[in-house]
């Protein structure tokens, strides 16, 4: 999967992951199909809201799988939560604060977490703690304000940059990591407090299954 499509995805907010996760997992499953004939695990958790599909299709050319659930933890998104912060769900979208999308291949592999939390200390605290948080994956990149270089435009080259990712008006966007393994943290004033969005998002070509 390209540097292009994982900074597409670095684009998404948590509102687009969580209503079309279920077409993904539509898509994922036809993409299956063929392997129908394949030896397949299944298995399919459905408490209330709290939903998690996975398919997994084993044969003597393929290793394929996908995850989609509405669960997610800060150690999949390799970032602490801030201090006396909780998941944050919009009044008015049937949504969930959580949000995780495996899918691999033979030859690919794709995998994506996303959580959404609020806090009721100010924007600036908040990004100023995930500034260190994210130092642990290299340089931090600022992307708030960051106009795009020709050096986005290369994907030949695995170094992060800010591409067009930039965040909604009024709030911060930072990125570490490469472009293989991306962790963003986007930040965005919410009343007297803070809404907080954590996400990591990992494309690659080798054949593994996403943790």
């Amino acid at each position: 999967m390209s540097g292009r499509t994982a900074r597409a995805c670095g684009k998404a907010s948590l509102d687009f992951w969580a209503t079309t996760l279920s077409g993904i997992a539509l898509v994922g499953m036809l993409a299956l199909a063929p392997n129908s004939l394949c030896s397949q695990e299944k298995s399919q958790k459905d408490p209330g809201k709290d939903k998690e599909l996975s398919v997994t299709v084993h044969g003597p050319d393929t290793d394929a799988g996908l995850i989609v659930s509405a669960r997610a933890t800060a150690k999949e998104a390799g970032l602490p939560i801030y201090p006396g912060s909780i998941p944050h769900k919009d009044r008015d979208k049937d949504d969930s604060p959580a949000a995780k999308l495996g899918l691999w291949g033979s030859s690919f592999g794709f995998k994506l977490v996303v959580l959404k939390m609020e806090s009721k200390d100010t924007p600036r605290k908040v990004a100023d703690y995930y500034q260190k948080a994210l130092a642990k994956y290299g340089p931090v990149l600022d992307c708030t304000n960051a106009a795009r270089t020709q050096e986005a435009s290369d994907d030949k080259s695995n170094k992060l940059t800010c591409g067009d990712d930039k965040p909604d008006k009024g709030g911060m966007l930072f990125k570490a990591g490469t472009k293989e393994k991306q962790h963003i943290v986007g930040v965005q004033p919410n009343g007297a407090g803070t809404v907080f969005q954590l996400l990591y998002i990992e494309a690659r070509g080798e054949q593994k299954r996403p943790a």
